[in-house]
């Protein structure tokens, strides 16, 4: 039976800047765990793509909040939850298909899903549309 060891949350505005900040106190907090460096990689890059997809594609032109939380348990499971309450998404299964993209710019790949199912051991996408997006990602450390 696994229990929560230690937890954070961090409130964060959607601007650009705060991506490296999310990305920065998630690796501090992890950091707890003595995770290797590869696992330390993989759940900053996991949260750069979570933190980006929100101030891109969640609340576009507009400044919203970004929702982070992190909790790890007795098991050495690391749990993070990152949420928005932009626009959401209409179509989960089809926003996380490799280079589907609602950027018509050009600028953005739509590889930020598969970015994250990557790195992590499970991504659970939840959201309805005009209510924001909420993500959950796990990663079971050595």
């Amino acid at each position: 039976m696994k229990h929560v060891k230690n937890h954070m949350k961090l409130y964060l505005p959607s601007l650009s800047v705060n991506e490296g900040v999310a990305r920065s106190v998630i690796a501090s907090f992890v950091a707890q765990l003595n995770p290797t460096l590869e696992e330390l990689s993989d759940i900053k890059c996991a949260v750069s793509e979570a933190v980006t997809n929100s101030i891109v594609h969640g609340y576009k032109f507009n400044q919203g909040m970004i929702y982070i939380g992190v909790k790890y348990y007795s098991n050495r499971t690391v749990i993070i939850e990152i949420k928005d309450k932009g626009c959401g998404i209409e179509n989960v299964a089809q926003a996380m298909t490799p280079l589907f993209t609602t950027d018509t710019s050009g600028e953005r790949s739509g590889m930020g899903f598969a970015v994250m199912q990557t790195f992590m051991d499970k991504l659970i996408v939840r959201s309805k549309s005009g209510e924001g997006v909420k993500i959950l990602m796990s990663k079971q450390l050595k």
